[in-house]
């Protein structure tokens, strides 16, 4: 994977880059990092990575222990099921707003979303499914006038964040995850409150049916 190094590498950059890390799980929950490790591969001083790792912490993807180490935090479930809680009341609220108005170029948007999760799925390209799972309520969010929601919601969902990432790379049930889509265009293109209400609850309650099987496979990976 490409990555930006040397001089022109900010602290919030590398921020970012190791933020992208630990959601897509190239970063592991609990996998040990140092400022000597992350500073020699993208050859920038440990200043920046001192900084990128402050920032990391604060948001709970990172441990900093003194003397022990610094190390990927594991999940918490309490966290993974606020987020998921936020989401389910401020989606369900968000697309019954879509059904009675909603821009046709954010439509089109909606449908060319679906088909790229069709190919990627198909591919069985996790990091590009979750891509556009996000995309996709992000897009409802935009046509609402409501990207400073959305905005809002994605600083508290980093946990909820892994725990999608791990399920579409299990493969559990990906299928579902664009067929739910696809019930959310629909309803919001023929104007059905009702239906959208009822298909993005589900959309979102299925992240505590995919838990079990999750915690089964990577028992390591949480608090």
């Amino acid at each position: 994977m490409a990555f930006e190094t040397g001089k022109n590498l900010t602290s919030k950059k590398l921020y970012h880059i190791l933020k992208k890390d630990i959601i897509q799980l190239h970063l592991e929950p609990g996998l040990s990092i140092s400022e000597k490790g992350i500073s020699e591969k993208f050859n920038i001083s440990r200043t920046p990575v001192r900084e990128a790792f402050l920032l990391l912490s604060q948001e709970g993807l990172l441990d900093i222990y003194p003397q022990k180490g610094t190390f990927v935090s594991l999940i918490d479930l309490n966290a993974v099921e606020e987020a998921r809680f936020l989401r389910e009341h401020m989606e369900r609220a968000v697309v019954r707003l879509a059904c009675k108005h909603f821009p046709e170029e954010k439509i089109i948007e909606l449908e060319m979303n679906l088909k790229m999760q069709k190919l990627y799925i198909k591919n069985e390209d996790p990091i590009k499914v979750f891509k556009l799972d996000e995309e996709f309520h992000k897009t409802i969010f935009e046509g609402c006038n409501k990207a400073r929601t959305w905005n809002t919601i994605c600083q508290v969902e980093v946990d909820f964040q892994r725990i999608r990432m791990l399920t579409l790379s299990s493969n559990l049930k990906v299928d579902d995850v664009y067929f739910q889509h696809k019930i959310i265009v629909d309803a919001i293109k023929n104007e059905k409150p009702d239906e959208a209400d009822k298909a993005m609850k589900n959309h979102l309650i299925k992240v505590n049916y995919d838990l079990n099987d999750i915690k089964k496979r990577y028992p390591g990976y949480f608090k």
